[in-house]
Formats: structure tokens, C-alpha cells, sequence
């Protein structure tokens, strides 16, 4: 139980992500799966070379997504987008996926096939609404059952809390600080705190609250841009990027390498200031 990746461990990390594009069977898919692969292992290339400390998948692009209905294509198309985005990357960088949505056991099957770090889990703890309809069930018991199973502990579980894109009127009396202590009890591997959708801002008192409940490692999961890392960062032990690192700031765009940079620049200015201040 609670056993968070070594790259959180004491350093302010940065996480990109590259958010695949439509797989086989949903409304949007239009590319055979060799160019999806293709296509997310560059944009995983060029994060890495920026210096990003670790990389996540993602099928955002799937949209209007499932819960919990997920075939077998879809852990496939996965499997092989990992492998490739491995292949680009070489052994040593971290990677995550996230099936979205609910697809925990699925991500669990992908990163232990390619041999991924962790994988990105909603609905960890407690129920809420989301825009896919009543998530009703905490998925931290059956998907730790799951991840032992299938001898993939080694795989860390990083957990929304107060998850965007979502209601909370269900919880609305259980404070984020408790939803990130209960995420701990669970077995979470760490907590992310997000803002309440894609691409909007994180509140840094939602992040230190966090921090407060727990002694997991918190991250940062929506809104990030070099401007906000320094409100951030004291509180955080990492940071999950998508919007801003793409052109012109939209998600379902390519990375752009000149964002990404400029990122990775923000954190490491702060990283720097932090040291000449002790």
C-alpha cells in the first residue's frame, strides 16, 4: 500500500502529456493505429528532449467517452501506443497512461504490457456526477484486488480528488482535505488536485490543502502554465501538463516544442531560485 514512483520522490517534477488520437470504434477515429503510435511517440520525443521528468498517455480524443465499457480494441490500440512512445523515449524516462473514462483495470493491463510507471485513476475514492453520467462506485477496492492479481504493484496509482469535468454536490460536505486523506487510506499512490476542467487553473489553497491531509506526493493535474508554477510548486511535488505545452494552448492540438520548453525553463528557474534561497 502506498508506494508512490521514485521520480516523486523529493523533486518537483514535471509530467506532459500526450493525448492520442482517436482509437478504433469511436466517433472520431480516422487514422490506422500504426500513425496514432507514430504521431504520440514524437510528440512523447520531443517532451523528453525539453526535459520533462516523465510522460503520460491518454485517450482524450475519444470523446464522448464510456465508463466502464471499454473492449478489448481499446487496450490494444493502447498497448501499442505505449510500446511505441517506449521505443521513442528509451527505458529510463517515466510513463503513465489513463483510459478515460474508468478504464483503470484496462491502464493497469497497458502499463504492466509495456512496461509503464503508474497510471492515472478517477473516482479512486468516493461518488460524484461527471459529464459521462453517476460514477457511482470508489474504484480503489476492486482495482487494487485487480492490480495484485495480475502482479502489477510495481505500478503506481495516482488518484483524482474532487475530480474536474464533474459534480460534488453528492460530497459536498466531505472537505478536499478529507477526500486526500481517504485517498491515502485507500492506497493511493499519490492525489491529484485539479481545477474544475481541462485547462483551467488549479487554485494553490486546494493544493496546500492537500498537502496538509497527506503524506503522499500531491500533483497538479489541469491549468498549469509558466506563470502559475511559482503559486504552485510550494506546494506540489509535481506538475501535469497538457494544455499549455500544445499549440496555441488547446489540448487536442500537436505539442509544440517551443511551449514545452518554455515550461520546462519556468520550473527549472524556480527549482534554481529555491536553491539559492536555502
Amino acid at each position: 500500500m502506498n508506494n508512490p514512483p521514485a521520480f516523486l520522490r523529493g523533486r518537483k517534477a514535471l509530467i506532459g502529456m500526450v493525448h492520442v488520437g482517436a482509437l478504433p470504434g469511436t466517433p472520431a477515429a480516422r487514422l490506422p493505429i500504426d500513425r496514432l503510435a507514430d504521431r504520440a511517440a514524437r510528440e512523447a520525443a520531443i517532451l523528453a528532449k525539453a526535459g520533462f521528468d516523465a510522460v503520460m498517455i491518454e485517450n482524450m480524443q475519444d470523446r464522448p467517452y464510456v465508463h466502464q465499457e471499454h473492449g478489448p480494441e481499446v487496450v490494444a490500440a493502447m498497448t501499442r501506443v505505449a510500446l511505441a512512445v517506449r521505443a521513442a523515449v528509451g527505458e529510463r524516462l517515466p510513463l503513465g497512461v489513463q483510459v478515460l473514462s474508468g478504464g483503470n483495470r484496462e491502464a493497469l493491463a497497458v502499463a504492466l504490457a509495456a512496461g509503464l510507471q503508474f497510471i492515472r485513476c478517477e473516482n479512486f475514492v468516493f461518488s460524484h456526477v461527471a459529464d459521462e453520467g453517476l460514477l457511482a462506485r470508489a474504484e480503489a477496492g476492486p482495482l487494487l484486488r485487480y492490480r495484485r492479481l495480475i502482479g502489477a504493484e510495481h505500478v503506481a496509482v495516482l488518484c483524482d480528488i474532487k475530480k474536474k469535468h464533474a459534480s460534488h454536490a453528492i460530497t459536498a460536505d466531505v472537505p478536499l482535505a478529507d477526500a486526500a486523506a481517504a485517498a491515502e487510506f485507500f492506497g493511493a499512490d499519490g492525489v491529484i488536485v485539479t481545477g474544475t476542467a481541462t485547462g483551467r487553473p488549479t487554485s494553490p489553497q486546494d493544493v496546500d490543502q492537500a498537502s496538509q491531509a497527506t503524506r503522499l506526493p500531491v500533483l497538479v493535474g489541469s491549468g498549469v502554465t509558466p506563470d502559475s508554477v511559482g503559486d504552485l510548486l510550494p506546494f506540489a511535488d509535481a506538475l501535469i501538463v497538457g494544455s499549455c505545452i500544445k499549440q496555441r494552448g488547446r489540448w487536442e492540438h500537436p505539442v509544440d516544442p517551443r511551449r514545452a520548453v518554455a515550461l520546462v525553463r519556468a520550473v527549472d528557474a524556480w527549482r534554481q531560485a529555491q536553491k539559492r534561497t536555502r
